[in-house]
C-alpha cells in the first residue's frame, strides 16, 4: 500500500500515519508552483498587484449600521428611548462614517490610475462621498418609510409596520437598494453592486443599483425577483414573486463585444402591478400607468395606460378518480 494510503486509528480519532503525511507536505511545493503558473495570466481570476477592495466583514459592519439609523430601535442591541436617543444615534453615524469612508477610498483606490501608491484623492474622495451619502440619510428614511407603509396597506396578511420592518424580504431588499443607489450616484465603484449582492443572497430579490425605483415600492413575497440595471419603476407599483423586468438579447459591436450604455430593460409606470412569474423584457418596452400585468405573462412589448393583460386559461383536464369497487 502507497504511504500516503496508510491509515492508522487511534480510539475514535483516524489520521494519516507520519510518513504518509510527510509525503503529502513534500508535493505541496509543487502543487503552489502550478498554482502561481496561473496567476497573471490573460482571464486570470486574480486581483494581484492591486490595492484591496471592501472585505465581506466590512461589508457586513456597513449593512448592520446603516439599518440602525434607518430603522432605529429594530435593529442592534441596545435598547434607545429619548434619554440616548441623541447619543446613539451620534455613535452610529460616527462609526459609519468611518467604517464606510475607508471601504469607499478602497474602492476608489481599485479604480485609481496608480493603484499601489498612497492617493491623496482617493483618501480625500472616500472622506467626502462618505460625507454626502450620510446627508441622504434623513431622506431616505422618510422614502422608507413610504415603503413601509406600502407594504403595510397592500398585504393583508400583514399585521402591522413592525412585523414589516422585521419580517419581510422584499422591504430589506429594497432598504438596501436604496442605500446602494445613492452611492452609485454619488460614484462609487464597486461597493454599490457589493451591497445589492448581499441583499440578493440574503433575502432571494436581485435589484440592480443603476435601476431607477420610485416612491411606495412593494414587493409581495419577493423571492425570486429580479430588476435590471436600467430598469426604470415609477410611484406605488406592486410586484409579486418572480418577476423579472430584464433585456432582450444584447447588441455587439464589429468585434463582437457587448454594446454598454444603452436602455435594456423596461419601464414600469406608476401604480401598475405585476403578478407572479411574469416577465417584462427590453428598454423600449414601456408598461402604462394603471396598468395591470397577470401571472406568467412573457412580455416583451409595450401596453397602453390602464391595460389588464392576462394569460388564457390553459387547457385543463380533470381526472375524478373512481369509486373503489365494494
Amino acid at each position: 500500500m502507497h504511504a500516503v494510503e496508510k491509515i492508522k486509528i487511534c480510539g475514535e480519532h483516524c489520521a494519516l500515519d507520519q510518513p504518509g503525511m510527510e509525503e503529502a507536505r513534500n508535493r505541496l511545493p509543487g502543487i503552489t508552483k502550478e498554482i502561481l503558473k496561473t496567476i497573471g495570466k490573460e482571464d486570470s481570476p486574480d486581483h494581484v498587484g492591486f490595492s484591496k477592495i471592501p472585505s465581506q466583514e466590512a461589508l457586513n459592519e456597513i449593512v448592520e449600521l446603516v439599518e440602525t439609523l434607518l430603522y432605529p430601535g429594530y435593529y442592534g442591541e441596545q435598547e434607545i428611548d429619548d434619554s440616548n436617543l441623541e447619543f446613539y444615534i451620534g455613535n452610529q453615524v460616527s462609526k459609519l462614517f468611518r467604517v464606510l469612508s475607508s471601504q469607499i477610498t478602497k474602492c476608489l483606490l481599485h479604480e485609481c490610475s496608480n493603484p499601489i501608491e498612497k492617493c491623496c484623492d482617493c483618501e480625500h474622495g472616500g472622506k467626502l462621498k462618505a460625507l454626502e451619502f450620510m446627508k441622504k440619510i434623513p431622506g431616505l428614511r422618510l422614502m422608507l418609510g413610504e415603503d413601509v407603509k406600502a407594504h403595510y396597506e397592500g398585504d393583508p396578511a400583514s399585521t402591522s409596520p413592525e412585523e414589516i420592518i422585521f419580517c419581510y424580504p422584499g422591504l430589506r431588499a429594497i432598504s438596501i437598494f436604496r442605500v446602494a443607489h445613492e452611492l452609485l450616484l454619488l460614484g462609487v465603484p464597486i461597493l454599490p453592486r457589493m451591497l445589492t449582492e448581499f441583499a440578493h443572497s440574503a433575502t432571494g430579490v436581485d435589484i440592480h443599483p443603476g435601476a431607477t425605483i420610485g416612491k411606495s415600492f412593494f414587493i409581495d413575497h419577493a423571492t425570486g425577483v429580479v430588476i435590471g440595471e436600467t430598469t426604470v419603476i415609477g410611484d406605488r407599483v406592486k410586484i409579486y414573486q418572480g418577476v423579472t423586468l430584464g433585456a432582450l438579447s444584447m447588441p455587439r459591436d464589429e468585434r463582437g463585444r457587448l454594446v454598454r450604455g444603452t436602455k435594456r430593460h423596461p419601464t414600469i409606470e406608476d401604480d401598475v402591478v405585476i403578478y407572479a412569474n411574469a416577465t417584462i423584457l427590453g428598454g423600449e418596452t414601456v408598461i402604462g400607468k394603471g396598468s395591470v400585468i397577470g401571472g406568467n405573462v412573457w412580455l416583451t412589448h409595450s401596453v397602453p395606460p390602464g391595460t389588464k393583460l392576462i394569460m388564457d386559461i390553459p387547457n385543463q383536464k380533470f381526472v375524478q378518480k373512481s369509486e373503489k369497487k365494494k
